[in-house]
């Protein structure tokens, strides 16, 4: 689980293959082999990483890189990046599990975002509730009929990957876990 709440900026050093390496400190302050970090909203696992060099691995598969905008990425490109919460952390963004729901284009950029997506997204998101736009956990301003709005306070902008983007952009979207419960125990309420 995350937060929602980015800790670093990494760097894209390569992608060959399934091999996606990062350049990043501290996030790699505490790493071990198997570790999860989260790249855009995506959790990843660590299998390889240079703390002195500044640098990790994971693998991604297709699959993976086919249905989130991971498959985008190249050298150079920047990255947000979050380490699992501890249970003693405090909760400051919403409860994030890594798993991207789907991928939305940025129609207008930060401060005033503006995100279209699939219609399939669409019956999680409501006004004032949980996003997650590239791991960022954020607060929906207004739902549209092919997307929705958030505000993106100076802050936000400045320490993630929103502050790099732009219309035509595409961004990995989660949303709210609870959603999607709701609905399922609902359609088991009914069977």
């Amino acid at each position: 689980m995350f937060t929602g709440i980015v800790e670093e900026l990494g760097t894209v050093v390569s992608r060959e293959g399934p091999r996606l390496r990062i350049g990043a400190t501290l996030v790699l302050e505490d790493v071990t082999m198997g570790a999860s970090i989260a790249v855009n909203g995506c959790c990843l696992t660590v299998v390889g990483w240079d703390a002195e060099a500044g640098w990790w691995e994971a693998d991604v598969v297709e699959e993976s890189y086919a249905r989130t905008a991971l498959g985008a990425l190249e050298p150079g490109h920047r990255v947000n990046l979050e380490r699992p919460v501890r249970l003693s952390d405090r909760l400051g963004g919403h409860l994030v599990q890594g798993h991207v729901d789907g991928v939305g284009e940025i129609v207008t950029g930060a401060p005033d975002l503006r995100i279209r997506t699939d219609r399939d997204l669409l019956r999680y998101i409501v006004e004032k509730g949980s996003i997650t736009i590239d791991g960022i956990s954020l607060t929906v301003v207004q739902p549209l009929d092919d997307g929705f709005t958030v505000a993106v306070i100076p802050h936000t902008t400045e320490v993630t990957t929103l502050g790099h983007k732009g219309p035509g952009d595409r961004v990995n979207l989660e949303v709210d876990i609870t959603a999607k419960y709701v609905e399922r125990l609902l359609a088991w309420k009914d069977v």
